[in-house]
């Protein structure tokens, strides 16, 4: 499972500036030029993380981004959410398939019998985004931060 584009570029972006957060306005222009995205889709994300509080825009020569709070208060779990991006791993949707394409066609309960992993997992993406924030990213404080509950076979430690 992967988040799609937007909350990639998002976070992205979001570590770009915090990166640069001691200097003067950030352009999306450089953003878009050092992280090699699409200036016209991080002016659509970031007026999207604007309207979330997430960052300050200012207009005219020496304009541009700034965070609107400290990276250390900014959790990567708000910046997906800001622009919209959803983390349900199911493919449970009324109408459209996936569980309940069973229940449409009158058998079974309408989920499918591995819905609750995949809500799970959802929930575990969350939780493990809500705890990591945007100085976590830009300090490269995030390996390890994975909750162990159960220990990897030998075959899957590796995987990424």
């Amino acid at each position: 499972m992967q988040l799609s584009t937007r909350g990639r570029y998002a976070v992205m972006a979001m570590a770009d500036l915090a990166t640069r957060s001691g200097a003067a306005a950030v352009s999306l222009a450089e953003i878009a030029e050092r992280q090699q995205l699409s200036q016209s889709y991080l002016e659509q994300l970031f007026g999207k993380l604007r309207r979330a509080g997430l960052v300050g825009s200012a207009r005219g020569p020496g304009g541009g981004y700034r965070l609107a709070r400290p990276a250390a208060e900014i959790a990567i779990a708000e910046i997906v959410a800001a622009v919209d991006e959803p983390t349900k791993a199911t493919r449970c949707d009324a109408g459209r398939g996936g569980c309940l394409l069973s229940c449409s066609e009158g058998i079974g309960t309408g989920q499918c019998q591995t819905h609750e992993l995949w809500v799970e997992l959802g929930r575990q993406i969350d939780l493990f985004l809500a705890g990591i924030t945007l100085e976590d990213v830009v300090k490269g404080q995030v390996s390890g931060r994975a909750a162990g509950v159960v220990p990897l076979p030998a075959d899957l430690a590796g995987v990424q």
